[in-house]
């Protein structure tokens, strides 16, 4: 359901970050282990660029990527290297599983005898996943179809680690939902020596499956099964185990949970040792998370840390996504690890001992950390992106790892706006990306200790120089309700404004903990699905970001909706808008339209149902319209166990309040939708005719949540939205 922020990384800049580089995200530059030069792709060669001259070094090119007997070097997605860079781990020919291409094919470059060849011989084509050189850098394991194989490069022998895998049984991999809500997709981990793996099965033989119809690729329909539970269903069981190379056996972790209830573990790597994991263990309701050692020779496990929340706890990767691939952050040699918390009341690093006894706070302040940007363990500085006193921007700051400074400002004082930054390991340099609501993004490489550009540029200062608040017809504001919650919200005027007259204006919502719309970056404000311009036009466009948006304001903030979302937010977001309407007299109260995708298509309905007074027209995307039919790790993080608290789950679902619609609503779903199933539609459907509330609907076969797949979707879409709105709340000044 979180399509509010798939859609904004489409639209904008993705967000770099900095990432060990056995961990790298898909594409972009790869870092030395050193971080004195980088890696990435260029013009078809692997290139080594040095710092800080920034000179190019051809590593391998065109022709040495190109296969015996081939015509065309490989399509390079992604790469790695063995500790002793003489081996390159290539990822080509990829596929989509759900969200990312993490499926593919895999080829092994040999610098010392100048070979390349391909893994995973007798595999299916594109079928290799999470490939991972071992850390002595003689074999490779990788996951295929739903099994653990490792392959010798010496001997070029491959051996099946696991045999039992199957759509139902997953080895090293997940499901859909653990995919989904927990961004777990690398399912496995080689110890430092080389000798094990330790990796994820999911059990999901009693999970029930959802069956999406395809209509349209054959005569006959046909059924797509995808495992997915929802809300007050039983997670898929896990096991953790840890297999030893050699003798090809399997020790499972012995990681108590709720037979009943069952319980969650979404992340594990090995304890800086080869004799131990740790594990991250959550329960059902993810309120409590325990640390828990593992010995791998016994199975046995101990609880080092343990905290509660009354509401929920965030995983790292919900705020932090260098971490959907794993990693955790040690110290000391493997003496104590970093970790975070809101249990003061803000988000927070803490440096905790090993055995978990002692712990010492990092930050400290009145603010959030956003994002682990990089930890110099060495210069003995954490890095980190926060915003203490503006919740629409972030900076680069950073602070002792002791605990004993002050958080210092790294990002210079006069780019207000949000930053973004992909830091050396060494902390000396960055990839710096910077905009605001009026200059466009600008990136450079970067000297971190005086943000000036490698070789001279200056191209972000150049930006901001050139840049002009008076080219942008937007404006940031805050509002605070008759309740007295104070809301930040952005508002586009139209061109050729006059105050004395009376224009529509159009809410953007998304409203829940996964989506914060109201950002100082450059794009903001811009209807993506609008043809044409909507300021000149002659439309008024807003969005505001209420309670439980995931906005660097503290713990109270976001958590306040817990058990209530569809209701506080939904409430909030009105208020609201009656404070727009009382603060611009400009608007016209009979032309009012929100819309939104995924979450802000639920808010949309809620809207347009609870509070048909204030909103006359209502655009709605695949929207949750029975939040009993969403999956069980969202729904239940953020609203509690239907079995204890149904009430919660049917007063926050627009179908309880569709009898109560009175303006003119457009209803969109993909009805190959395997995030917000299709039902839902038809739930929603029920209920209107139900009460005779005339309505507008668009099915879109066979498409997705993003509903962008087959030629002219993508058009079709936007010219029915545009018209839709131009019809029922025309623009335009009165």
């Amino acid at each position: 359901m979180h399509i509010n922020q798939r859609l904004m990384k489409i639209i904008l800049l993705l967000a770099v970050v900095c990432i060990p580089a056995f961990m790298k995200a898909q594409g972009g530059i790869h870092w030395a282990k050193d971080g004195s030069s980088y890696f990435e792709v260029n013009e078809g060669d692997l290139v080594q660029f040095v710092l800080p001259q920034n000179t190019r070094n051809v590593v391998l090119t065109k022709t040495q990527l190109t296969p015996a007997g081939q015509d065309r070097p490989l399509a390079v997605r992604d790469f790695s290297f063995t500790a002793d860079d003489k081996k390159i781990l290539l990822f080509t020919n990829t596929r989509k599983v759900w969200r990312l291409h993490t499926r593919g094919d895999y080829w092994v470059f040999d610098r010392n005898t100048n070979t390349l060849r391909q893994l995973g011989k007798g595999r299916p084509v594109s079928s290799l996943m999470f490939a991972k050189f071992s850390p002595d850098g003689q074999k490779v394991a990788y996951v295929s179809e739903y099994n653990i194989y490792v392959e010798d490069l010496a001997s070029r022998t491959i051996k099946q680690l696991t045999t039992d895998g199957s759509r139902k049984l997953i080895n090293g991999t997940f499901d859909w939902v653990y995919e989904e809500e927990f961004f777990c997709r690398d399912g496995f981990r080689w110890s430092p020596d080389s000798k094990q793996i330790a990796y994820w099965q999911i059990d999901a033989k009693n999970t029930k499956d959802y069956l999406m119809i395809n209509n349209t690729d054959s005569i006959y329909p046909f059924a797509i099964p995808v495992e997915y539970p929802v809300a007050g269903e039983a997670p898929s069981p896990f096991k953790i185990g840890v297999i030893d190379i050699a003798a090809g056996k399997t020790q499972w972790m012995n990681i108590p949970t709720d037979p009943l209830l069952q319980s969650y573990v979404p992340r594990m790597e090995w304890a800086a040792n080869n004799t131990e994991l740790i594990v991250q263990h959550l329960n059902r309701k993810q309120n409590e998370s325990n640390l828990l050692l593992c010995d791998v020779k016994s199975g046995a496990s101990q609880s080092i840390y343990t905290e509660k929340d009354s509401a929920w706890i965030d995983i790292l990767p919900l705020w932090d996504d260098d971490y959907i691939w794993g990693g955790w952050d040690w110290l000391n040699g493997g003496k104590e690890f970093i970790w975070p918390s809101e249990k003061d009341g803000w988000r927070h690093l803490y440096r905790v001992s090993r055995d978990g006894k002692k712990e010492t706070l990092i930050t400290n302040g009145n603010y959030d950390v956003m994002d682990i940007a990089c930890i110099d363990e060495k210069g003995g500085y954490v890095y980190f992106m926060a915003s203490p006193t503006n919740g629409t921007q972030k900076y680069l700051y950073r602070t002792k790892l002791d605990g004993k400074g002050k958080a210092e400002l790294v990002s210079p004082a006069n780019q207000q706006g949000t930053h973004e930054y992909n830091v050396s390991p060494n902390a000396l340099y960055a990839e710096h990306v910077f905009s605001n609501y009026y200059t466009p993004y600008a990136s450079e490489l970067i000297s971190l200790k005086d943000h000036k550009g490698i070789n001279g540029t200056n191209a972000v200062n150049d930006a901001v120089a050139k840049a002009s608040k008076e080219s942008s017809k937007l404006e940031f504001f805050k509002v605070t309700s008759s309740e007295g919650v104070e809301m930040d919200g952005w508002m586009v005027k139209p061109e050729h404004f006059d105050p004395t007259k009376k224009y529509p204006i159009v809410f953007y919502v998304y409203t829940e903990p996964w989506g914060q719309n109201v950002k100082d970056q450059y794009g903001v404000g811009r209807d993506f699905l609008y043809q044409g311009n909507m300021p000149a036009d002659g439309y008024i466009y807003v969005s505001i970001d209420n309670r439980g948006t995931p906005v660097p304001k503290g713990r109270n903030w976001r958590k306040v909706v817990y058990r209530k979302i569809g209701q506080v937010n939904i409430r909030d977001q009105a208020l609201a808008a009656k404070e727009v309407f009382k603060n611009y007299p400009f608007v016209d109260t009979s032309r009012v339209a929100v819309w939104g995708w995924s979450g802000g298509g639920s808010a949309t309905l809620n809207l347009m149902f609870q509070y048909p007074e204030i909103y006359k027209t209502g655009i709605a995307i695949a929207a949750v319209g029975n939040q009993l039919t969403y999956d069980n790790i969202y729904q239940e993080r953020y609203m509690g166990l239907p079995q204890e608290n149904r009430e919660d789950f049917v007063k926050g679902s627009p179908i309880t309040y569709a009898k109560y619609l009175k303006g003119n609503l457009l209803y969109i779903h993909g009805t190959g939708d395997d995030n917000v199933h299709y039902s839902n539609a038809e739930m929603l459907i029920n209920e209107l005719v139900k009460y005779n509330r005339q309505f507008q609907l668009m099915s879109y076969p066979n498409r997705t949540h993003s509903i962008n797949e087959g030629q002219g979707t993508t058009q079709h879409l936007a010219t029915l939205y545009t018209r839709y709105l131009k019809e029922h709340c025309p623009p335009g000044a009165r």
